[in-house]
């Protein structure tokens, strides 16, 4: 047998002595790349990385970290988030550019606001559209009554005569009619009240101050029934009492029907405030001549005693109405706000 090259053998043994320290290591994606042939494809490259290489979770050291330098504190923690304040606080800190999760306001320079009008006020506008439309679909179930209304108003009845009596469906219309000359009677001073005394109140919202004139105004005329009752039971018989009542809520269903146009021309029209208070006034006036004519019919037409007749009419016509112009300015006047 040869004698083996000293040479050759000491070099497959260092060979075998490096093979063996690099599987005692461990494997680098650049190793595991080597072993594949020049032409191996990305996929394949990644096929052998997977084979020799699986994910594992990561073990992060719970230790304290003890090497620093003496007379130092200790290192920061890598799993400790919280950033120092000049940081977290800055010029940029409170920006909604700078923090999305902030809502941003408005830039530039504020506009100036567009003013208040009833015009533009939708909710005005749908409850005089509301009024409107139950308006005349009561009057459509009920125009007879209207009718005979009418003509019994100016019509001198004899005695002895039999009268038509309400029925159920024509008493409500009667009071929801009074509930509609009241709510125009308090848009009407609201709109007196926004020119003449002020636009500012101490309430959250005007349409509050809308109903606390229609809770007065509606307290009125119900002051205003209740002294007629009483006082013409003392004075008068029943019959003409009722006829009296009949007569007194026809009057405030033309007076609510005499305001309806001024709310609307005001309103929606433009038309100038001192020619809607003109408009007023001389409706009232109608009100109050038909008012007094049929107070004089039923009640004043036998005895004929001028003295009794004008402190009657002044006392349960006039002085209410005086008094309520003074509660709605008195009220108007305590709930605005004065600079």
């Amino acid at each position: 047998m040869l004698q083996q090259d000293s040479i050759s053998y000491q070099q497959s043994f260092a060979l075998e002595g490096d093979s063996a320290v690099v599987q005692h290591r461990p494997l680098t994606p650049a190793q595991v790349l080597s072993w594949l042939p020049r032409n191996a494809t990305p996929a394949q490259q990644d096929s052998a990385i997977q084979a020799h290489f699986k994910p594992s979770e990561i073990h992060w050291s719970e230790h304290p970290d003890t090497l620093h330098l003496p007379g130092h504190d200790a290192g920061v923690d890598l799993m400790n988030s919280e950033l120092p304040q000049y940081y977290r606080e800055g010029f940029f800190s409170k920006d909604s550019l700078f923090h999305p999760e902030l809502q941003g306001g408005r830039y530039g320079v504020a506009g100036d606001p567009v003013p208040y009008s009833v015009h533009n006020d939708n909710i005005i506008t749908s409850l005089l559209l509301t009024c409107f439309i139950f308006t005349i679909i009561a009057f459509a179930n009920t125009r007879r009554f209207i009718i005979r209304q009418a003509k019994n108003f100016f019509y001198l009845p004899r005695e002895g005569t039999t009268e038509f009596t309400e029925t159920s469906n024509e008493l409500r219309f009667q009071g929801f009619l009074v509930v509609i000359t009241s709510l125009l009677i308090a848009l009407l001073f609201y709109f007196y009240t926004l020119h003449y005394i002020g636009e500012t109140f101490v309430l959250q919202s005007q349409y509050t101050l809308i109903a606390i004139y229609l809770g007065i105004i509606v307290g009125y005329f119900m002051i205003k029934a209740g002294l007629y009752t009483f006082i013409n039971q003392v004075f008068f018989d029943s019959k003409r009492n009722q006829q009296w009542i009949k007569s007194l809520l026809f009057i405030i269903s033309i007076e609510g029907v005499l305001f309806f146009p001024a709310v609307v021309l005001g309103a929606y029209f433009e038309l100038p405030i001192k020619n809607v208070a003109y408009y007023v006034c001389f409706a009232l006036i109608l009100i109050k001549i038909l008012t007094f004519y049929k107070c004089y019919v039923i009640f004043f037409r036998r005895n004929v005693v001028h003295l009794q007749i004008i402190l009657y009419f002044c006392t349960l016509e006039m002085i209410p109405l005086l008094a309520l112009w003074g509660v709605l300015v008195f009220t108007a006047n305590i709930l605005k706000i004065n600079f």
